[in-house]
């Protein structure tokens, strides 16, 4: 019940602070919908009807009691309610995210089992080292490298879009990439840190074999953050990867969210945002 309540509070304090940033955002509303050439009567108008005139206590009610029912609004340039637009671009987004993050995930774990069972060599070294290089480049750029190399040199794969199953090589690799990287070297301190743990050794001195070693008494313990840490890269990945989603022109939940900022559609924005946040704390309750 605590764990629900900070959640909920969690995603109320998100809605407050969006919307006093959207407040304080230099753009007017009315604007976004009826073009910077309209005369001041229908500008007025618009604002009349949403309600941008009634005093902010009562806007920010109006929109609390809104989302609470699922209404995120409508869309300023489309006229569409927002949460169908969400909906509308989900499945791509799920898509992307669970492919990737299940090839990388499944490779990841892998890798780490087996160099943690080989601290100190070679490859556990060239594991970890190339964690840390991978890691610390940006997905961008990597994007950008394979669209280069495998769209457009070698021309073996489409250069972005959505459809088809070679559509999706290129994003769900460059995210996987990073995915691997990452739990390869999560999995590894973990395991690590449960095989020099006391319990381990005893079950060794008591004539355990390497098996159930490894799967039955440190992979089980060493498993809870990485579930953890798995529920939540679930939730991220389908609250939508904006710069991936950006570079290979995916229509996803990222996408969307870069649209709306650049064309001023602050409902979307706002929808976009209390989604992926409500999938993080509903996650983070989960796991």
């Amino acid at each position: 019940f605590r764990r629900l309540l900070r959640a909920l509070s969690t995603l109320l304090g998100t809605t407050l602070v969006l919307f006093v940033l959207f407040r304080v955002v230099p753009a007017d509303p009315a604007v976004s919908i009826a073009g910077p050439k309209a005369d001041p009567e229908t500008l007025a108008a618009i604002r009349k009807d949403l309600g941008l005139d009634d005093p902010v206590v009562v806007q920010f009610g109006r929109y609390v009691w809104q989302v609470g029912h699922g209404n995120l609004g409508r869309s300023y340039l489309t006229g569409r309610q927002v949460r169908d637009v969400i909906a509308e671009r989900l499945p791509a987004t799920a898509l992307l995210g669970l492919t990737s993050l299940g090839v990388g995930f499944l490779l990841g774990l892998l890798t780490g089992i087996g160099t943690a069972a080989r601290q100190g060599s070679r490859i556990d070294l060239a594991v970890l080292m190339a964690s840390v290089v991978g890691t610390s480049i940006p997905v961008f750029w990597v994007g950008n490298l394979l669209v280069y190399a495998f769209g457009y040199r070698l021309r073996l794969l489409p250069l972005g879009g959505y459809g088809t199953a070679l559509h999706l090589i290129l994003p769900a690799a460059t995210l996987a990439l990073f995915q691997f990287l990452s739990y390869a070297r999560f999995v590894h301190t973990t395991v690590g840190a449960t095989l020099a743990s006391d319990y381990l050794r005893t079950a060794r001195a008591k004539g355990v074999g390497p098996v159930g070693l490894y799967l039955r008494h440190a992979l089980r313990n060493a498993l809870i953050p990485i579930v953890t840490l798995l529920g939540l890269d679930v939730a991220a990945l389908m609250s939508g990867v904006v710069l991936t989603e950006t570079v290979f022109n995916w229509p996803g939940l990222g996408r969307l969210a870069v649209q709306a900022v650049f064309s001023l559609d602050i409902p979307v924005v706002a929808g976009t945002v209390l989604f992926s946040a409500a999938l993080v704390l509903g996650a983070n309750v989960l796991v």
